[in-house]
């Protein structure tokens, strides 16, 4: 019988996997901010991973917060997925001008269609969706944890991004952009 366990670690091993191989499907960079200047972001998204990765078998007494059921890990792991996908979707509708590093690319501009009308960064809006629902099916501390930190990864990453931005691109139509569509979470607040 399939496990939830064994479907969570399968759909963040294929996302993995395939995000790697799309960052081959990239336009020209033009300048990048540098990986010294992202080097912060970058160490807590990779210590929040590890932390998060952390098995939760055999977990008993204060390092368990929490017991999922059967049909409860079933529906975190369906949760993990309309992440990934919701991640995909603006991976996709970026088309060229994704890179999994802060870059101006050629011919950029305000992406403000499909999922990039719901947030600014939808990318990290499912990764978000994902590490929690991942977080819930494990009930543990350590999973809280790498949570906690892979959000803070992800907003210092969305910040640094927002100041790039707004320097690289026209200024008034990223600072419009910025006052309608909210940061990280659909009808959330728009600045920040």
């Amino acid at each position: 019988m399939l496990q939830p366990a064994l479907v969570i670690v399968s759909l963040w091993a294929a996302f993995a996997l395939s995000w790697l191989l799309a960052a081959l499907w990239s336009a020209t960079t033009e300048k990048r901010l540098g990986t010294k200047r992202e080097l912060s972001y970058r160490l807590m998204l990779v210590a929040g991973a590890v932390v998060l990765a952390i098995p939760a078998h055999g977990y008993r007494g204060p390092l368990r917060l929490w017991h999922v059921t059967r049909s409860e890990a079933w529906l975190c792991c369906a949760l993990i997925g309309v992440g990934i996908a919701f991640s995909w979707w603006a991976h996709v509708h970026l088309g060229k001008l994704w890179s999994g590093a802060i870059v101006t690319k050629s011919a950029h501009r305000v992406v403000d269609t499909g999922p990039y009308a719901l947030v600014r960064h939808p990318i990290y809006t499912g990764m978000l969706l994902a590490v929690y629902a991942t977080t819930a099916a494990k009930g543990t501390v350590p999973g809280v944890i790498g949570a906690i930190i892979v959000t803070l990864g992800l907003w210092m990453k969305a910040a640094l991004e927002e100041r790039w931005l707004s320097a690289e691109l026209d200024a008034g139509e990223y600072a419009r952009y910025r006052q309608h569509i909210p940061m990280l979470i659909p009808f959330g607040p728009r600045s920040s």
